[in-house]
């Protein structure tokens, strides 16, 4: 969400699948705990905590169906500590960036979860934290995010890469706090 430049590794090609949005499940709070209980089990005290991040974590938000979920540790680049009680779960790394590290299941598995990890107190963890809590606290505002993924999943839902790109702009002004904007301009 930042601007900063980051390094990113992927593991294997970023995907390219066509974006699904589906409405809303209720069930998508308890899959998300569930997962949230399996990390702490499986990563012990050095998870710090595990919160459900995304749209699936916004109640009446259109979604695709993946939860996302975010595990905030002491230090991201000590990986030894997170990376194989992550891999035990059956998620793999695919992508390392400097402040942040993707887990999900391997291509060609369903994939129903992606896992994010960050360092406490970063920036990636407050601006995911402050897009949720916003969203969820102010519903013209969760509306107007539906509309827009709406939109995009229309115009190049066929390209994911540009669906999450067309979210950018959006979701920097609501963590910068731009929001509403001015859309006269």
């Amino acid at each position: 969400m930042h601007n900063e430049l980051v390094k990113s590794e992927w593991f294997g090609s970023p995907g390219n699948e066509p974006v699904r949005l589906v409405e809303h499940d209720p069930d998508w709070a308890i899959q998300a705990l569930d997962w949230a209980l399996r990390i702490q089990r499986a990563i012990g005290s050095i998870a710090e905590s595990v919160e459900h991040i995304g749209s699936t974590a916004v109640p009446g938000l259109v979604a695709k169906p993946v939860l996302d979920l975010l595990v905030v540790v002491p230090n991201i680049a000590d990986e030894p500590v997170y990376r194989h009680s992550l891999e035990s779960l059956g998620l793999v790394l695919r992508q390392r960036e400097t402040d942040h590290r993707f887990f999900r299941p391997p291509a060609g598995e369903l994939r129903t979860v992606h896992v994010h990890v960050c360092e406490a107190g970063s920036l990636w963890e407050q601006e995911h934290l402050v897009f949720r809590d916003r969203l969820r606290a102010d519903a013209s505002l969760a509306g107007a995010y539906a509309n827009l993924k709406r939109g995009l999943a229309r115009s190049v839902g066929h390209d994911r890469l540009a669906y999450s790109a067309g979210k950018s702009q959006f979701i920097k002004d609501v963590v910068d706090g731009k929001w509403p904007r001015d859309l006269s301009v």
